[in-house]
């Protein structure tokens, strides 16, 4: 390669090159030569229990026998959460849209706490906690800000999340929000105000404060955590939060912990996190290897929103060997693999009429930028629950239907 286009490859986000019969593909870039290829992780030490756990000598299944204490902490949908939901709806639908998170609060009306346990357990088998990605036989897998972005209606841009950084605009103290009754039921209780009565500040920050912790980032303990309120004014101010790379950033550390979690000889309990959003990304994928299906068409525009309804309530441990051999049969990379590259595809038009790497409108370049362009993601919502991790699209080239170098796991 010539020096002047190597210098250019590596700053690019795209590399295109053509075939002999004309036709452009790209790589996702930027591009590294092999002589400065550093293979393996610089910065942590090899450590064998990163491993997959589908690498372990031994797996004892009746672990995972009962599988309602391992994940209690799935979002509920009962009657009061919905009827808060609308309430506070049809006064802050325009803050909501506004902030970008209007079709995100719509997942909320679904069951996003029906899940399928051994699908969830039998794929963390395969998740490396030292490359943040699913090792399958056909290479690195993981969910990406596209697929975020296809699930939830997540913009990849906005203003990076920093505990503690972020000011009190509005004095907690003012608004007098009672921490003395923190489960959910209480917390929607003391908080939703009365009909025919104006959402107040304090009701829609409590309101945001309940949906990050009870449908969004799912706490272990079943309560509405006081260190959730920094977010949530500033979702009522409107600041331009890039939520889905704080989703991702958390998916990664729920993954790890309950990757983590396989090698206890108790096994897994009280897994917590995004694994909703986990369950519906698998859904995507599997839906057409194991034929998932529904009769029933959620009134709402959106991915997630129809994934919802493919969740299997077959609960039983013999599942495991169908879908480990669902993973094994990935042999080969294919279009079940990269389900929101399709012209097909509902959910917000900025999304939708630019789904196609080929046919991107040019005022929408930046949201692309977002997708593909590697970052520094933060998970935590307190700086001592911080944990940092790269963004790596350059992993998952083919689930944005584009070439990959080297599509093999580093071991």
């Amino acid at each position: 390669m010539e020096e002047a286009s190597f210098k250019i490859f590596q700053s690019q986000v795209l590399l295109p090159f053509s075939l002999e019969n004309g036709s452009i593909h790209a790589f996702l870039g930027p591009f590294e030569g092999q002589n400065k290829k550093k293979f393996g992780n610089t910065l942590l030490l090899e450590d064998s229990s990163t491993f997959p756990f589908i690498h372990s000598a031994e797996i004892d299944l009746s672990l995972f026998g009962d599988t309602t204490k391992i994940f209690r902490a799935f979002p509920p949908t009962k009657d009061r959460h919905l009827a808060w939901l609308t309430r506070v709806e049809s006064s802050m639908h325009s803050i909501w849209v506004e902030t970008g998170i209007f079709e995100f609060i719509q997942l909320a009306k679904f069951d996003l706490h029906f899940f399928d346990p051994q699908m969830l357990l039998s794929t963390i088998f395969f998740w490396n906690r030292e490359t943040q990605a699913f090792e399958f036989p056909c290479g690195f897998m993981c969910p990406t800000l596209l697929d975020i972005a296809a699930i939830t209606g997540l913009a990849p841009i906005g203003d990076r999340f920093y505990p503690d950084l972020f000011e009190e605009e509005i004095s907690i103290k003012e608004t007098s929000i009672f921490w003395d009754k923190k489960t959910y039921l209480a917390f929607i209780n003391a908080h939703m105000g009365q009909p025919d009565t104006p959402v107040s500040t304090l009701e829609h920050i409590a309101f945001l404060m309940y949906w990050l912790s009870a449908c969004v980032f799912c706490t272990p303990s079943l309560q509405v955590p006081k260190y959730y309120y920094i977010l949530a004014q500033a979702l009522h101010l409107k600041k331009k939060i890039c939520l889905s790379k704080l989703l991702l950033a958390s998916l990664y550390t729920c993954l790890d912990e309950a990757s983590e979690s396989l090698f206890r000889e108790s096994g897994p309990h009280n897994l917590s996190g995004p694994l909703w959003l986990f369950q519906l990304w698998l859904n995507a994928i599997f839906e057409k290897k194991l034929s998932l299906s529904s009769s029933f068409t959620p009134a709402c525009e959106l991915e997630g929103a129809c994934l919802t309804t493919l969740t299997s309530q077959k609960r039983s441990i013999n599942n495991f060997a169908k879908y480990i051999d669902a993973i094994l049969s990935f042999i080969e990379f294919s279009e079940d693999l990269a389900p929101f590259i399709r012209t097909t595809l509902i959910g917000p038009p900025w999304l939708r009429q630019n789904n196609q790497v080929g046919s991107i409108s040019p005022d929408l370049t930046e949201m692309w930028f977002g997708f593909l362009s590697w970052d520094v993601i933060i998970s935590g919502m307190r700086q001592k629950d911080v944990r940092i991790y790269p963004y790596q699209p350059q992993l998952f080239s083919r689930q944005f239907g584009l070439c990959q170098m080297k599509p093999l796991p580093l071991r």
